[in-house]
């Protein structure tokens, strides 16, 4: 057996140990929780008492405005490698990013036009 098979086997050995291992070790050197009331309440962005079940229904206004940030977030990230490139890519990277801001433009006027960021 070769010595970097063994040392991989061995690696893989401790490496399974040592959760079990630090789960352990946190259960008994963590905090213990307090049985106090205050601190088993649920605290929803300085609301006290939260109202409601579970099976609460939200407007979906939430999910919709959440997608859209999740979109326009995302494409904002693609615009990072084009911005650390631009040099190489010249004209034609230049051409290129300017149709994509003008989708993402054309795409953020349709939705201002729907009335989807409206909260009436």
């Amino acid at each position: 057996m070769s010595s970097e098979l063994l040392f991989s086997i061995i690696a893989i050995f401790l490496l399974a140990a040592l959760v079990p291992i630090g789960m352990v070790a946190t259960t008994i050197l963590g905090p213990r929780s307090s049985k106090e009331k205050i601190k088993n309440e649920a605290y929803e962005s300085g609301i006290k008492n939260v109202l409601g079940g579970v099976d609460q229904k939200f407007s979906v206004k939430f999910y919709l405005i959440t997608i859209l940030f999740l979109i326009f977030d995302i494409e904002a990230v693609f615009m990072y490698p084009w911005a650390v490139n631009v040099r190489e890519l010249s004209w034609f990277g230049f051409t290129e990013m300017v149709v994509f801001i003008l989708l993402l433009l054309t795409g953020l006027i349709y939705i201002l036009r729907k009335g989807v960021l409206n909260w009436r």
